[in-house]
């Protein structure tokens, strides 16, 4: 039967991950934009790989239920690569909690009703959740646990609590590595693995977006003043990502693999603590 690796956000880093993990196996590329999807499907397809394509919108249930259906029907999802969302400068914080908050538990839902034995999943998240201040044990089990249709009318997700879309975003990354560590289990008695990373700074179209909007400085100052002293590139997280979906990451399930050449922890312990990063991305 034909392996299938979906792949929702077909931009740079979900492509990168998929040609380390989808040798003779089938890629369905999946975006909301149909120029997006076919810009990876040619440069998949020119690369040898055998490419099939759909449209989704994540923070719709029908959609990404329409998007399961495609898959299964193509033949087994043995992978699963989430890489869509917006960032702060893309949208409002009400968008930026549907999109990657909201999606993302509807994707790891939906695609963990059917994913094979032996499949593994990626969720990229984001360094922001990192940089977030520590929640509290229940709101930490709120994000992770609470059903998804019910997850946007938590108390701490109101438009009162969450006003700006930097608050939004780095809640929404938190919010993502919880929920892989809760469906873990889930995905597991299913003999599946789902993991995610949290990638600092990758030069990718979006990050260029960030890079020349409202918080363009505070990424800059990032890049000079982290440890590594460089942004990351696409290639890097396709080998996390290569690791964690293959063998050689059998036993890691529900783990978040933060790669941002150090901004955290300069962040919390170095050059960008604590002013310097009180208003960075």
């Amino acid at each position: 039967m034909t392996q299938v690796v979906v792949v929702i956000g077909a931009g740079s880093i979900g492509q990168a991950i998929a040609r380390r993990v989808s040798v003779g196996k089938n890629v369905l590329l999946a975006d909301l934009r149909q120029d997006n999807v076919d810009a990876a499907a040619k440069v998949l397809s020119d690369a040898g790989f055998e490419v099939s394509t759909a449209i989704v919108d994540v923070s719709s249930r029908e959609s990404v239920h329409a998007l399961v259906e495609t898959a299964t029907a193509i033949g087994s999802i043995s992978g699963l690569i989430h890489a869509a969302g917006v960032s702060p400068s893309q949208a409002s914080p009400a968008t930026i909690l549907k999109v990657d908050l909201y999606g993302t538990a509807l994707v790891l839902e939906e695609f963990g009703n059917v994913i094979a034995r032996g499949g593994s999943g990626i969720v990229i998240a984001s360094q922001s959740g990192h940089r977030l201040p520590a929640l509290t044990p229940e709101q930490d089990k709120s994000l992770a646990t609470m059903p998804t249709e019910a997850l946007l009318a938590l108390p701490m997700l109101q438009p009162d609590q969450v006003i700006d879309p930097l608050h939004a975003y780095q809640i929404s990354k938190r919010g993502n590595s919880l929920r892989v560590k809760a469906e873990a289990v889930r995905w597991g008695k299913r003999g599946a693995r789902v993991n995610t990373i949290s990638p600092g700074i990758v030069i990718t179209p979006l990050a260029r977006d960030e890079l020349t909007g409202p918080r363009g400085e505070g990424y800059r100052n990032m890049i000079e003043r982290c440890p590594v002293g460089r942004a990351g590139t696409p290639d890097e997280v396709g080998a996390v990502g290569a690791l964690l979906m293959g063998p050689d990451g059998s036993f890691i399930t529900g783990s978040d693999f933060l790669m941002d050449g150090g901004v955290t922890a300069s962040y919390w312990y170095g050059e960008l603590a604590p002013k310097a990063a009180e208003h960075s991305p």
